[in-house]
């Protein structure tokens, strides 16, 4: 059944002949042929499929990736038919350039976070929390301050699952506060990794594109701590004056959990010197970084039996006969481990979404977009507009799309785009990475419907830090970006 539509798509395609060139001998318009909407066809079935994930239980990569190829396929056989035979296959190519680079930052990314969980850094940040014995109000404010900072470094998906993973290990069985936490995480995560390249993939978009430098994201700092105290100081009205139970928990960091975290750092700062003093694309210092990694695994697998045979003999002199069944148990740290438990799924998806992107965009639909938004609208009104629709349609296609659109603003409008597109899908549960992975981690705690209850409160922080923004970086708003 499959291969007959393929084959179906592949012979309409091959009968249609765009009616319009562009002018100059520029691609072909294709926008207002049929091949055009049976494009755009594709990619809204496909991202009816992503959206409905949950119920389909069929993991968000598998539509778009069908859905990209298809796409590029059809433009690619009309380009023959009409003798254009480089034109498509240039575009795809700029296009799968662009992913490359994100891809191979994420990748570098997740490695580290991965190999800092695998060395229990998060388990002992949890940990710490669980045995203080915070009162629920505190818990409130210090997973969602901590969800702020972490995010930034470790990405708010990651950030978000953490903190998630302490209010249930604190508060099991508390269904109203576990719900209510993971509302002021999501929000707390997706606030922190806006002013942060390394917060979210659409801010790291805006820095590889060029767009907004390094330490330009920093300006967005205050309308961050905006976006997400409002919410957060309304929802802590509702929590009850208790303190839960305490529960110890002891975890003993792996050999080597804070030199990793060191390393991580080092490879921050040696992509963002790249970057900013060499003009160089920051994912090389990103595949140095990783280099990094993989001699300091090399060093840990190296030095392991020296290290076990004196922890063994410690153990032995203080009778620890548990330490010594985990000594008996540990296994070479292996950085290629750690690279095979990166977010594929993800990553693969965002493959997908930038080819199905890029494929509307070569097809003329970002110019006939981009001409209403930013000449017919007025840009301050587009971009917090497009913040709204993030919060159902993911804010990667919507970030892609406005970078493929290259729209001339000024810096202060970039700032804002990026501010909208990272915290406008805090507005509903399904709006963010951060909270697609909460409803899956706290199942039947954390649902759309209790998130959506407080969505006034967050619409509220939402706009204050659109006008806090405009306020402190008014003079951003007279820089051509």
């Amino acid at each position: 059944m499959k291969r007959n539509i393929l084959l179906a798509l592949v012979w309409i395609a091959l009968f249609i002949s765009p009616s319009a060139m562009a002018a100059d001998g520029a691609p072909l318009d294709l926008t207002y042929s049929f091949v055009g909407f049976l494009c755009i066809s594709i990619f809204v079935i496909a991202y009816a499929l992503v959206m409905g994930e949950e119920k389909l239980h069929m993991r968000k990569s598998k539509p778009v990736l069908v859905g990209a190829g298809l796409i590029w396929i059809i433009i690619g056989i009309v380009y023959a038919q009409n003798g254009f035979d480089n034109e498509a296959k240039h575009a795809f190519q700029h296009n799968l350039l662009e992913f490359s680079e994100l891809m191979l930052f994420l990748l570098v990314a997740m490695t580290y976070i991965n190999a800092l969980e695998e060395r229990r850094l998060f388990d002992a940040l949890r940990s710490w929390l669980v045995r203080k014995g915070f009162s629920y109000r505190s818990l409130f404010w210090i997973t969602g301050i901590l969800a702020f900072f972490i995010s930034p470094i470790a990405d708010n998906l990651t950030t978000a699952l953490l903190m998630c993973a302490v209010v249930m290990k604190v508060a099991e069985g508390d269904r109203k506060f576990v719900s209510i936490c993971c509302v002021n995480i999501v929000v707390a995560a997706n606030a922190g990794g806006a002013f942060s390249p390394f917060g979210d993939i659409t801010t790291l978009m805006v820095w590889q594109a060029g767009m907004v430098q390094f330490q330009e994201f920093f300006a967005l700092f205050l309308p961050s701590v905006v976006n997400f105290l409002i919410p957060a100081a309304i929802m802590s009205y509702f929590i009850a004056d208790k303190k839960p139970t305490s529960q110890l928990e002891e975890v003993e960091l792996k050999r080597g959990a804070l030199r990793i975290t060191s390393l991580f750092l080092l490879t921050v700062a040696t992509a963002v010197a790249c970057h900013s003093l060499l003009n160089l694309p920051p994912v090389l210092g990103m595949m140095m970084g990783l280099g990094y990694l993989q001699f300091f695994g090399y060093f840990l697998r190296m030095t392991l039996p020296g290290s076990l045979a004196r922890k063994r003999a410690m153990a032995e002199r203080a009778g620890d006969v548990e330490r010594m069944k985990r000594l008996g148990s540990v296994v070479p740290f292996d950085v290629f481990n750690r690279v095979a438990r990166a977010e594929w799924d993800t990553l693969l998806f965002f493959y997908g979404i930038v080819m199905c992107v890029g494929g509307l965009g070569f097809l003329g639909y970002l110019g006939l977009v981009s001409d209403v938004l930013y000449n017919q609208w007025n840009p301050t009104f587009a971009n917090i507009s497009l913040g709204l629709i993030s919060s159902v349609i993911d804010n990667i296609p919507i970030m892609f799309a406005v970078l493929s659109m290259a729209p001339d603003m000024s810096h202060g409008q970039w700032l804002l785009i990026t501010l909208t597109a990272g915290t406008g899908g805090s507005l509903l549960s399904v709006g963010s990475a951060a909270g697609v992975a909460l409803m899956g981690a706290a199942r039947g705690y954390y649902t759309f419907a209790s998130h959506l209850k407080w969505a006034p409160a967050i619409l509220l922080g939402y706009a204050a830090s659109i006008a806090v923004h405009m306020w402190l970086n008014e003079a951003l708003f007279h820089v051509v970006g």
